[in-house]
């Protein structure tokens, strides 16, 4: 999709609706961190006020790391509430990636809900079984901005965890490809081998485990 394409999406038209309808408090949901060979997955959940303005808001993977980071510190002091969700890689492969993102999700929302009334979730993709109403949007982080908001608070949280363990582990290069199955990432495995923290169901963890190179 285009920049142009991109631009022309109403991504308030959900909010829009449900203010219509008197909903105030409306979160949204996304999450980060599915294809990762290491750490958790994270989810956020974030409420924006009506009057909310952040030109360029849209999918955290179609914005520039920089960017990312300026609209992160933004969306956090004007936001109504947010809230963070995540699920350990011991989780992840104990119930599968799909069901620890959607239990992140859960963790999100739940956190958010210490905060504020929520009276609607918008969730980007999956559904979620929990009891406030709410609307799988696919591509979600694309067309509502309460979605592109928490898809950049969860991409920029996760992206700061990898930071600081790149500080401590720099051999591994967490900071350039955060977790992710790179070419790099593989060269750094079949030289140091596994530290805490990697997803032992993984395909590439397990070639590892067993003492293959990838």
């Amino acid at each position: 999709m285009t920049k142009e394409e991109i631009n022309k999406i109403d991504n308030w038209k959900y909010e829009k609706e449900l203010y219509n309808q008197g909903i105030k408090y409306i979160g949204g949901v996304d999450e980060v961190g599915r294809g990762p060979l290491i750490g958790p997955v994270v989810a956020a959940c974030c409420v924006l006020p009506s009057d909310f303005k952040l030109d360029g808001l849209t999918d955290s993977k179609k914005i520039s790391e920089k960017k990312r980071e300026e609209y992160y510190e933004y969306i956090i002091n004007h936001c109504l509430a947010y809230g963070i969700g995540k699920c350990s890689p011991e989780e992840i492969d104990e119930m599968n990636i799909y069901e620890a993102s959607r239990q992140a999700m859960i963790r999100a929302i739940n956190e958010v809900k210490k905060k504020i009334d929520l009276e609607y979730l918008l969730i980007d993709a999956m559904p979620i079984d929990i009891d406030i109403p709410s609307i799988s949007i696919i591509k979600g982080d694309l067309k509502s901005i309460s979605i592109s908001a928490a898809s950049v608070i969860a991409k920029v949280y996760r992206d700061h965890l990898m930071i600081e363990l790149d500080k401590k582990y720099p051999m591994y290069g967490f900071k350039g490809h955060k977790g992710y199955p790179t070419r790099k990432h593989y060269d750094a495995l079949n030289k140091y081998g596994l530290i805490d923290g990697y997803r032992k169901t993984y395909k590439p963890v397990m070639q590892i485990m067993k003492g293959e190179k990838l």
